[in-house]
């Protein structure tokens, strides 16, 4: 690091930036306070309201807003039915909670290997790892690219497996012209501060089926209904009655939440729009560095990218990614790294997971790094972020 200091003179910034930011504006603020100042905080109008601003964004059918994104794939597992002894397919290169809500549900989550070059599940491994008690597919959109939901469709339908999209990457990404959130049987979405937009906390689950939405509803509210169809104990007493008709959780979103959450969804074609022109930036001048190898996507996908990662191909250079890392962090860009494979950590070792098991996602993870992409990066951030990368594959390059 010091001599790369010394080398290269003073960093490109002045001030650190980071991988991802939230934007906040007045319009958010306000959205939030009018709520504070209302009778309802939690289990009042917006939720209700973002829930139809979701449908109609989303063209999907039913939306269930819940407390986070790792809820909404909980809730998701809940009502395909996932129980001990299932097993259900996922992607290593994703955040825990995409394998972790099938542990949650006493199931297995078994690991398909992922295209080496989109660095999303692979619809060949997941038909190699079906068997007997394969109950779903959770296909995640890494980066925010969609998978390829056609295949992966034709697969569950064939094996009678829900099809699960953990679109926590990808609001606002479409699939052959149409919005993420319809087009699997169940679809969820996070509101992460990092991610497109955000309510601090928060998620969803979007569904066009009837009979998952009803067990959806009860799934992220204690299991309890109000509505008669679904009672057994009729006619009962009053307008205070209610019942629970199966285990349920607490996974309410509240609704100054869901004020901010509806503030930030009127100004998405706005952050998708700033968010691709970074990433067209980024694709022209990342792609002219030979040491440097480029995420590809599906023609399908029309993407909103959530992370941009590069790749580093270290049979072209002289350092290590944490020599990397650390040097773009001495030049006051912070990256991150997206994602250590899910099956490598201490508590999947313990449950009888190995490494080894998805060649393409290890080999993928040893060379990644996700760089600065969120909409307030101005242009000076943007050439900033690529005169950093550059200054250090020029240093380290062989």
């Amino acid at each position: 690091m010091e001599k790369l200091a010394i080398k290269g003179g003073s960093p490109v910034r002045k001030e650190k930036i980071y991988y991802g930011k939230q934007w906040i504006d007045e319009d958010d603020i306000e959205a939030v306070e009018s709520v504070l100042r209302s009778d309802y905080l939690t289990c009042g109008p917006k939720v209700e309201e973002l829930e139809r601003m979701l449908e109609e964004f989303t063209g999907a059918k039913h939306a269930v807003a819940v407390a986070n994104g790792t809820a909404a794939l909980h809730c998701a597992c809940i009502a395909a039915g996932i129980r001990s002894g299932d097993e259900v397919i996922t992607t290593p290169l994703t955040f825990a909670a995409s394998a972790n809500c099938a542990l949650y549900c006493g199931a297995r989550p078994v690991f398909a290997d992922i295209d080496p070059k989109t660095y999303n599940i692979d619809p060949d491994s997941i038909r190699n790892h079906i068997t007997a008690r394969t109950k779903a597919v959770i296909a995640v959109d890494f980066t925010g690219q969609a998978v390829e939901i056609e295949k992966i469709k034709a697969i569950c339908k064939e094996y009678n497996l829900v099809f699960i999209e953990d679109a926590a990457h990808a609001i606002a990404t479409k699939y052959k012209g149409q919005q993420i959130g319809a087009l699997a049987d169940m679809t969820t979405f996070s509101f992460h501060p990092v991610k497109t937009i955000t309510g601090g906390e928060g998620g969803a689950i979007l569904t066009n089926d009837d009979d998952l939405y009803m067990k959806l509803n009860l799934a992220h509210a204690h299991g309890i209904t109000r509505e008669e169809p679904l009672m057994e104990d009729l006619p009962h007493e009053g307008p205070w009655y209610y019942e629970q008709i199966l285990l349920g959780y607490n996974y309410r979103i509240t609704d100054f939440q869901a004020a901010l959450i509806m503030s930030q969804l009127k100004k998405i074609d706005k952050f998708v729009a700033r968010r691709k022109e970074i990433v067209t930036k980024y694709n022209q001048e990342f792609s002219k560095i030979p040491e440097i190898i480029m995420q590809n996507e599906i023609p399908e996908s029309d993407t909103c990218r959530h992370l941009y990662i590069i790749r580093l191909d270290f049979d072209k250079l002289n350092c290590t990614r944490r020599e990397f890392f650390d040097a773009m962090s001495a030049e006051n860009v912070q990256c991150q790294i997206h994602y250590i494979p899910v099956y490598w950590f201490p508590y999947y070792q313990h449950i009888g997971y190995e490494k080894g098991i998805c060649p393409n996602a290890e080999e993928v993870y040893k060379g990644i790094l996700s760089i600065p992409l969120y909409p307030k990066m101005t242009d000076q951030d943007v050439n900033d972020v690529i005169c950093a990368v550059r200054k250090i594959v020029d240093y380290y390059k062989k």
